[in-house]
């Protein structure tokens, strides 16, 4: 049996799909008029972690992602710019640039973290049409009235507005009232946008009630019943999204169809730092490309994530992360020294332990005891080193850290140097040298380099980097890898 955390019901239900063995999932993708920061991609693992327990219970999952390139503005208000405007002015570049660019970045992003690609990836502004069918749907059953700037809908007519609400979101209306003067009700929100008078905007279009673009929560609302029809199984996304966004789909969906849009309402918590969440208005953001440069592979980030429940918090640091590129590696060393182990039979301890570990993954997504359930069957005795990996690469199916992918070329200058075998799927060159090739004045200077990087002192690891290279020598690092090869004189 599968139990979710409903935050519509606000309790754990027993999973039942709509179709039997199917099930469609809906997940909010990101506004892409910056790069996404680890907090960001925290839900976006734990929406992967969802579709892999779904698929581990035989499920077929049909996955519903977006990317918003329109109409979220700067303040949840209904006021202040859209993102992506603001984006290409600040960068001089076009609405349409700018979306592409940091699209093409969220999905290498989601790559490195091993997240698997949805079914079915939606722009908002290839559904402007059906958008725009929905508030004339809402227009006429009467829960539209329009004001100055837009379409709005009026929360007032709608009797159970608010469903996923607790008793905080109903306390605090999150100052919504304040910058749209005419709205009729604090909680009324923007269905359609008006183009600013005198302003050619460089995303607008014709609609019946004047050029403009759609709100941020009409949107979702298109496009995952469009894709997964209503009701659908399971609509994810952050825990920002509950009082608002969320909230603003349902009601919609509720007018329109008279039906809730999806049964199940599943939600990721903050990822916090020292001064607070993560977040980029407060400018204390990671990237998964700040990561690569401090030498820290992006699968130790998803690690680090297995240890904390999607529905916690989660602190992260430079020791948090470090300690976990660290325990990734002994993971994948004991991975590297299982992997050659001889065929033997399996016991009734292995299917204990896969079934323990289904039990785990089925609680709600219980992915931190899975985990620790994972380093108890390495340690234990009384299983083969077959039954071990056997079992490792069946917990890595859930965990997605690439265990059946890594083998350590125990040879090379890099003491534990691992290497995943399909690394290049996303670009990155393999190289390698044995050390012997190498000469001692070059392999002296790789090992000053070395050294420089684990103190964190990389102006003197870029010199030497430079200096090997006037030696004949390139070295690179990608993730938690460094390649050397020698240069040829093609390459010069």
């Amino acid at each position: 049996m599968i139990q979710f955390y409903n935050t519509l019901t606000k309790q754990k239900e027993k999973f039942e799909s709509i179709k039997p063995n199917e099930v469609g999932l809906y997940t909010c993708g990101p506004t892409v008029y910056w790069f996404a920061h680890v907090g960001n991609l925290r839900t976006y693992i734990f929406e992967d972690l969802l579709k892999r327990v779904l698929k581990l219970n035989g499920y077929e999952v049909k996955h519903v992602m977006n990317i918003t390139d329109v109409g979220h503005l700067t303040s949840d208000s209904d006021s202040g710019e859209d993102k992506l405007e603001k984006g290409a002015r600040q960068e001089q570049k076009s609405v349409w640039e700018i979306a592409e660019f940091y699209t093409s970045q969220f999905l290498k992003d989601l790559k490195l973290l091993n997240i698997e690609d949805s079914t079915i990836l939606v722009k908002a502004t290839d559904t402007i049409k059906e958008q725009i069918e929905l508030i004339k749907i809402l227009e006429q059953k009467g829960y539209t009235y329009i004001i100055t700037d837009g379409i709005y809908f009026d929360t007032s007519k709608l009797k159970k507005y608010g469903k996923l609400w607790g008793e905080k979101e109903k306390t605090e209306l999150r100052g919504r009232i304040e910058e749209v003067k005419e709205k009729k009700n604090p909680t009324d929100f923007a269905l359609w946008k008006f183009s600013p008078k005198n302003e050619k905007r460089q995303m607008e279009w014709v609609s019946p009630w004047g050029i403009g673009f759609p709100g941020w929560h009409t949107e979702c609302v298109v496009m995952s019943i469009e894709n997964l029809g209503i009701p659908f199984d399971i609509h994810c996304g952050g825990i920002d999204h509950v009082s608002i966004h969320h909230t603003n789909e349902i009601a919609q969906a509720d007018a329109a169809y008279a039906t809730i849009m999806s049964n199940y309402w599943m939600h990721g918590e903050f990822l916090n730092v020292k001064d607070g969440k993560m977040s980029k208005s407060l400018g204390n953001i990671t990237t998964i490309t700040d990561l690569k440069n401090k030498g820290i592979s992006p699968l130790a980030y998803r690690y680090q994530c297995l240890n904390t429940h999607y529905r916690q918090k989660m602190n992260f640091s430079d020791e948090s992360i470090e300690f976990s590129q660290n325990t990734l590696e002994k993971l994948y060393e004991k991975a590297s020294d299982l992997k050659e182990s001889a065929k033997t039979e399996l016991s009734n301890i292995f299917d204990e332990y896969k079934n323990k570990f289904l039990d785990f993954v089925n609680d709600d997504l219980n992915i931190p005891s899975a985990l620790a359930l994972c380093w108890e069957m390495i340690k234990d005795k009384n299983l083969t080193d077959f039954e071990k990996y056997s079992l490792l690469h069946e917990f890595d199916t859930v965990f997605g850290l690439r265990i059946k992918d890594v083998s350590i070329n125990k040879k090379s200058f890099v003491n534990k140097q691992f290497i995943l075998k399909s690394i290049d799927d996303i670009g990155l060159p393999i190289w390698s040298a044995e050390l012997s090739s190498i000469p001692s004045e070059v392999l002296k200077l790789i090992e000053e380099r070395v050294k420089a990087r684990n103190e964190k002192n990389w102006q003197i690891a870029d010199e030497l980097r430079d200096k090997i290279l006037n030696n004949g020598w390139s070295i690179e690092d990608n993730d938690n890898q460094t390649f050397i090869r020698q240069i040829k004189k093609r390459d010069a």
